[in-house]
């Protein structure tokens, strides 16, 4: 259902400085189909269902001047429709604000929906206003959003996730492998984590034999380890030369990823499963990663996500940021030391343009803002949608 009645919320006090206004929003819900139901080593241990969908929350944001930008959220398994009804409820707070107050704004939403915390689903849905509202600033300035941020290169390095899931066949996997090399991808991230330790062995293996020594090869447990496996999987990992070992424990144990970390000589990483600036700061606080991985998304958007970085930056941590490589090139672009972006073709379907890879980086477009428009099948798998306010120019 569709609501556009308008809104004048109460503002900050504004002066000759506020040369725009917000005027106008859409929310959408959309649900996008996966190819293959897909399994990591949550749902061979039980804890989950092999994943069929994910589920979107698109914001679109517009101005009394006719300048428009676009963000988005999403939610795997469950939470889709919880986002969309709290962005919703927290919309109109929008409505008159100048959008160039970004972080003003995202303080003014949380406060918004203040008795539902500042983590988790509520800081998820402001993630998808925030984001456009970073668009819209890029696309006001003509510049693509790593250069309105000021990146510190134009290409980034990327591994590829979407071909190593644990429902994938060795054989296929080998295959997957090949296509993402031959693609310009640089490096390959597998699953493990199942059950039968000996199974990601023989799987990690015949992955490492296949690509080389020279190849970057990462692997990721799903937070499917306690502290024993974590450790003696570690040690017997070392020997494959791994660029990276990913959530080998519970997101939030951060005294035994810090425990991890001191005893290994690869690389501990982790950090995508956390819903704040403030959870990950305990990471931080307890020396418990080498490699960070915070999704934009997840933590409340890319004002958070800034924060977030300017800490990892101080303790000379590497950047890995979790999917939704559309944005996450950006401000892995952004960051001072080389990081890595992760690449899913899962999005595709969503989206007109394309991210340009060779030479196993991601390169940034000259497009300004994100450089993203939705597509036509985008709009046909819309579940829901919810406007405020008036549209310009149309």
């Amino acid at each position: 259902m569709v609501s556009t009645r308008n809104v004048t919320p109460h503002t900050a006090q504004q002066g000759e400085a506020t040369l725009d206004r917000i005027s106008w929003l859409r929310l959408s819900s959309v649900t996008l189909p996966l190819a293959t139901p897909v399994s990591d080593a949550k749902v061979l241990t039980g804890r989950q269902k092999a994943m069929t969908e994910v589920v979107f929350l698109f914001a679109e944001v517009g101005t009394e001047q006719g300048r428009e930008g676009i963000g988005f959220s999403y939610s795997k398994r469950a939470g889709g429709p919880g986002q969309f009804a709290h962005a919703k409820e927290i919309a109109p707070a929008l409505i008159g604000e100048d959008p160039s107050d970004i972080a003003r704004i995202w303080t003014k939403l949380v406060w918004a929906g203040a008795s539902v915390g500042r983590s988790g689903l509520s800081t998820q849905a402001i993630a998808a206003f925030d984001i456009a509202l970073w668009d819209l600033k890029a696309k006001r300035a003509g510049l693509p959003l790593a250069k309105l941020l000021g990146a510190h290169r134009d290409s980034v390095r990327c591994y590829n996730t979407s071909g190593g899931f644990l429902h994938t066949p060795t054989e296929q996997l080998l295959e997957n492998a090949t296509a993402s090399l031959a693609a310009g991808i640089g490096g390959i991230k597998i699953k493990v984590g199942r059950p039968d330790s000996k199974a990601d062995l023989r799987r990690l293996t015949a992955v490492r034999e296949h690509l080389g020594d020279d190849v970057p090869l990462m692997v990721d447990a799903n937070q499917q380890w306690d502290r024993a496996t974590a450790q003696r999987m570690g040690r017997a990992l070392e020997e494959y030369g791994l660029t990276w070992i990913e959530e080998p424990l519970d997101a939030y144990d951060a005294r035994g990823h810090a425990a991890l970390a001191a005893a290994l000589d690869t690389p501990v990483a982790t950090g995508e499963m956390l819903a704040s600036v403030a959870e990950h700061e305990e990471l931080l606080r307890q020396d418990a990663v080498d490699i960070i991985q915070p999704d934009a998304p997840r933590i409340g958007g890319i004002t958070q996500f800034l924060r977030l970085a300017a800490l990892a930056e101080q303790r000379h941590l590497d950047l890995a940021p979790h999917f939704a490589m559309e944005i996450h090139l950006h401000l892995a672009a952004a960051y001072p030391h080389e990081p890595w972006v992760e690449h899913f073709d899962w999005l595709e379907p969503l989206f007109n343009e394309r991210l340009h890879i060779a030479d196993g980086r991601m390169h940034v477009s000259s497009r300004p803002g994100l450089g993203i428009t939705l597509t036509e099948q985008a709009r046909a798998w819309t579940t829901a949608v919810h406007e405020e306010g008036t549209r310009q120019g149309h």
